[in-house]
């Protein structure tokens, strides 16, 4: 049993076989219809149970898309429908009941010590699907979408501007993984977690943090951000968008960059963060990302159960 939890949990082997079965999952089904299912259907007769605290439309769609076409079943969960770890039932009974009904279970949640304490009851294996410390599932789907589009990310430089927030925590732990470059642009107080730049620096990442939202967009491959306030974010919001204003991605930013970059963005989007020509511009991946996620997924859920 193998829970999708950390892209730091994983062999830098595994994490490219997942790109690769991803691939080769996309393009095997390139003549089929979106409600097809896959012809070797390995999920047949498997339900995915999806447990969602945090809004989700991305990740909802592409998970559920995912299973059927492995040829699955899945079936979606609200907190506050279920008992999941509140009133006369434990997390721990929880986890235990949900075993005996599914085979593989994705949980979207705010607190990432959640996850990780239901993945320590349940018997059969997780999917971080989004927590207030990392995005994993996300920035496969983005490395998946960079090397499509322009080949090995391995030695090309990746730009983040922006708050260090979790998605910057699983870019940190992609450079290392997957060995690219950095470079991270964020104003003072809203930079990653310390921990997790230290585990980089310990594991030879290529990682740099400026100030300099130029600096770093200089000569960069792809140029990356997110949206000013995340959800459940309870800081000074007023405060944090003044401080991530010159943060903002625009023409003179993309201007910095190689050529040929291209933009990418989780979603949702403002206009805060990015300017529409450019996040509805030629340079931008922004569909591709969304729709990789699909394939992602399928590979990640194949990688977890097929231990």
């Amino acid at each position: 049993m193998r829970n999708f939890i950390n892209i730091s949990d994983i062999s830098k082997k595994e994490l490219r076989f997942i790109i690769d079965n991803a691939k080769l999952r996309k393009k095997n089904r390139a003549n089929l219809k979106k409600n097809s299912i896959d012809a070797d259907a390995p999920l047949d007769g498997r339900i995915l149970i999806m447990i969602f605290d945090k809004k989700s439309t991305r990740t909802r769609i592409s998970f559920d898309l995912a299973v059927k076409q492995l040829g699955g079943k899945s079936l979606i969960l609200n907190p506050d429908e279920i008992h999941y770890g509140s009133g006369n039932e434990s997390l721990y009974d929880t986890a235990k009941i949900l075993s005996q009904y599914a085979d593989i279970v994705m949980l979207r949640t705010e607190a990432h010590k959640k996850v990780a304490e239901f993945s320590k009851h349940l018997d059969i294996p997780i999917i971080n699907g989004l927590t207030d410390l990392s995005h994993p599932c996300q920035l496969l789907a983005d490395i998946f979408t960079f090397e499509e589009l322009k080949g090995s990310i391995k030695n090309k430089k990746i730009a983040w501007l922006g708050d260090g927030n979790n998605i910057v925590y699983s870019l940190i732990e992609s450079a290392v993984q997957f060995d690219f470059e950095l470079s991270i642009a964020c104003p003072k107080n809203y930079e990653p977690k310390k921990n997790i730049l230290q585990w980089a620096n310990k594991n030879k990442g290529n990682i740099s943090v400026t100030r300099d939202p130029l600096l770093a967009a200089r000569m960069a491959d792809c140029i990356m951000t997110d949206k000013p306030i995340s959800m459940g974010d309870k800081t000074d919001k007023n405060k944090k968008k003044k401080a991530l204003k010159p943060y903002q991605v625009n023409k003179k930013i993309m201007n910095a960059a190689n050529k040929d970059a291209i933009f990418m963005h989780c979603l949702p989007a403002g206009s805060e963060e990015v300017t529409k020509d450019i996040i509805y511009g030629k340079k931008s991946a922004i569909w591709l990302q969304a729709l990789n996620r699909i394939h992602v997924q399928k590979s990640i859920i194949e990688w977890c159960l097929n231990d």
